[in-house]
């Protein structure tokens, strides 16, 4: 036993209500792939152009919407033993962070998707990995590789106090 009090000792998520303009675009997509494909007069003629239209508009549609409903908010939880990092409204993608790895902690007072290359989920072969919600404050974890995990959070400076003191008390 560490002593520590069980439970998160760090909550915070940040949204973004912009996604949700995206996710109405998906749903329309996937509307109108679904209006081709039930439209009988369509078919008797141009099958497979319309087959591709129906396939494009579904695909396009459905990618679309997870796309923006898996990044339309992420929470992170620190506790006594690591980070953790959910995404969208069923916590997919996700992502624990050990704090035996973590080297570092940053408060990062504004972050833009334009750092790393727009909103998700992202990677850069010599930066690290970032979930990017919205623009705005955030944490970076320098870890053990010397890569970055960056995350957008509200508070994100009260989560860099909590895992520096945590970092201390695991060099002891």
């Amino acid at each position: 036993m560490t002593g520590h009090p069980p439970g998160p000792l760090w909550t915070g998520r940040a949204t973004n209500p912009m996604q949700w303009l995206l996710a109405a675009a998906g749903a329309a997509c996937v509307a109108l792939g679904v209006e081709l494909a039930v439209d009988n007069a369509a078919w008797s003629t141009d099958f497979v152009p319309l087959l591709m239209a129906v396939t494009g508009c579904l695909a396009a549609g459905l990618l679309m919407l997870y796309g923006t409903l898996a990044f339309v908010n992420v929470s992170v939880t620190v506790d006594a033993q690591a980070v953790m990092v959910r995404c969208g409204h069923i916590g997919v993608p996700r992502r624990t962070i050990p704090l035996t790895e973590v080297t570092a902690a940053d408060f990062l007072p504004r972050i833009t998707p334009q750092h790393w290359g727009g909103w998700g989920y992202r990677w850069r072969p010599q930066k690290g990995t970032a979930v990017i919600v919205r623009r705005g404050e955030g944490l970076a974890l320098t870890l053990g590789d010397g890569k970055l995990f960056t995350v957008t959070v509200d508070d994100a400076e009260n989560a860099v106090r909590v895992i520096r003191t945590h970092l201390r008390a695991l060099a002891r």
